[in-house]
């Protein structure tokens, strides 16, 4: 089923088409991840506060408000300051004030800081927080939207590419490195140095030119610049994409947050062998029950990273009966010494990957949380450190999730007869269906004819190898097994030969399955909101933004 959405009338037309595809139908999903999305309540056990819609969230909101113990005042000076310094709009300080009632709560999600926002799932995260923040005020519960940077992260390499489509559609790698980059430092902590405007203009230099490149390059020379840190930059870019909505950002590297985060890191550190001997269980449960446990935790697993002089980010380990160490460190620790540490100098350490929510949780009056798959799997492991800490389990969902298909790709899909999820099939299989389909059913057909025929001739020669000695027809089965599959190879070569032949088609489906599977994936797990937004300019977000839909668990088909 397909809905209109409203766009500016002088784009063009007026509608948008959005349609829905199950993510069952979508390759390479987890099937924990399914079952949840088709009923959260059946997995009670993994997921204790889950509900069938989000729009059912606001019941949870008492709890929740009644479990919050972080002084509003201090979080919302913390918040103010972050937020200033990232030259925030005004309706996100009006958000920032509501959130220092008691009655407010914060719909929450975050992303690791990525080169120019990274991919766009980051966008559609932080769009699907604040359009349920949206609804909950809507229905009478108090609620702001709140993004989590992940800026302690420590692995550059992963944050530090992002991919556009080019001027004849072809797929652009971008990526940056500072010189005297500095291994293992958080990557919001990573300066920007003059490489970084010649990464910009190169960029627009192979980007198509349009009316809104002048003002998307400029949007991305002024927040990132040198001296600049990456997490601000991210963070910059962030607050002017989404300026209109009032997101509220978080810096877990501020020290004001750092201070706030000190009770919980102590607790945690306190119970920090209960924690990791209950989400091991939980592992074993879970894998037991068919599922897949998506954070592998070892006995001497900490949940925390410690941050040494030179600002590197390691984890810590148990090296022995009470005593623990920083990866390759000297220094060796009690837990009691680990939790002074905590309390005086909060600095030192960041929250592991199943712990982090819970921290997010104790600073802020969490409602929910938004993330992607691998998120969904791993609350499935934290709720246990919720419960250890004595923490409501927060309620996961998943973002929302789209493709964007703009009108000449939906042209050549139509023209080749191709749906969108036949693409999952990949490239070369596809091109083997358009030859045999309707580039040359001929050729194809003669080879059917052709293996047909040998294989009948081989019939009769097995019936009479049989009579004479079983040896013999069992060499036969053999180099009859080889002759088919250098038939079939040959039929491939051929066919794949006919559609390069036809250049048109082959580069229109080349061009189609770099805007619509990047690197063989969703189009949201490569591609970087820019390059929609010098094509297609700032309404762009609006269009997503009315796009999303909380109902509706599926990956959703915006066709512009």
């Amino acid at each position: 089923m397909k809905q209109e959405i409203a766009r500016e009338p002088s784009r063009g037309d007026s509608k948008l088409q959005v349609s829905s595809l199950p993510f069952s139908q979508i390759p390479g999903q987890s099937r924990l991840f399914i079952e949840y999305l088709r009923d959260p309540l059946s997995l009670n056990d993994y997921y204790p506060n889950a509900v069938a819609s989000a729009l059912e969230i606001g019941s949870f909101a008492p709890e929740v408000l009644a479990n919050y113990q972080t002084d509003r005042r201090d979080l919302c000076d913390a918040l103010t300051e972050i937020n200033s310094e990232i030259g925030a709009a005004g309706k996100t300080f009006e958000n920032i004030r509501l959130l220092g009632d008691p009655d407010t709560v914060a719909v929450v999600t975050g992303q690791q800081a990525g080169l120019f926002t990274g991919p766009l799932y980051t966008i559609y995260k932080a769009l699907s927080a604040i359009k349920l923040a949206e609804k909950l005020n809507q229905q009478g519960t108090k609620a702001v939207p709140v993004f989590w940077a992940a800026t302690e992260d420590h692995d550059f390499d992963e944050v530090s590419e992002t991919f556009f489509i080019g001027n004849v559609g072809e797929l652009l790698r971008t990526g940056y490195r500072p010189d005297g980059y500095v291994k293992n430092i958080p990557v919001g902590s990573v300066a920007l140095d003059n490489d970084i405007q010649r990464n910009i203009d190169d960029l627009f230099g192979e980007l198509p030119n349009t009316e809104f490149s002048d003002e998307m390059l400029g949007l991305l020379a002024d927040s990132w610049s040198q001296g600049t840190l990456f997490g601000d930059a991210f963070e910059k870019t962030l607050a002017v994409i989404l300026d209109k909505f009032g997101m509220i950002f978080i810096d877990p590297l501020n020290p004001q947050i750092k201070g706030l985060s000190s009770p919980i890191y102590a607790k945690a550190m306190a119970r920090s062998g209960e924690v990791v001997a209950s989400v091991i269980k939980r592992s074993r449960e879970l894998e037991s029950s068919g599922f897949h446990a998506q954070v592998f935790v070892e006995d001497d697993h900490i949940p925390f990273f410690w941050h040494d002089d030179s600002g590197r980010r390691t984890a810590l380990r148990k090296v022995g009966d009470g005593v623990y160490r920083a990866k390759g460190a000297k220094r060796e620790f009690t837990l009691s010494e680990l939790e002074k540490i905590a309390v005086d100098e909060p600095e030192r350490f960041s929250p592991g990957v199943l712990l982090r929510p819970v921290v997010q949780d104790h600073l802020l009056p969490t409602v929910c949380y938004f993330g992607g798959a691998a998120e969904v799997a791993y609350f499935a492991q934290n709720s246990e450190v919720y419960r250890v800490l004595e923490r409501p389990v927060t309620p996961i969902f998943h973002r929302q999730s789209f493709t964007v298909v703009e009108s000449k790709h939906r042209r050549v899909l139509d023209k080749l007869g191709l749906s969108f999820p036949q693409l999952f099939d990949g490239l070369e299989k596809t091109r083997l269906r358009l030859a045999e389909e309707s580039i040359s059913p001929g050729t194809a057909k003669l080879f059917a004819d052709v293996e047909e025929k040998i294989n009948a001739e081989l019939n009769r020669l097995d019936q009479t190898l049989s009579e004479i000695d079983l040896t013999l027809a069992d060499n036969l089965a053999k180099r009859r097994r080889k002759m088919n599959y250098h038939i079939a190879a040959l039929r491939k070569k051929t066919l794949l030969a006919l559609t390069r032949k036809d250049e048109t088609v082959s580069r229109q489906l080349e061009n189609a399955y770099a805007a619509l599977l990047p690197n063989g994936q969703l189009q949201e797990r490569s591609l970087n909101v820019f390059g929609f937004l010098n094509k297609l300019g700032p309404h762009f977000i609006d269009w997503i933004y009315e796009a999303i839909d909380l109902e509706d668990k599926g990956h959703r088909i915006v066709e512009l």
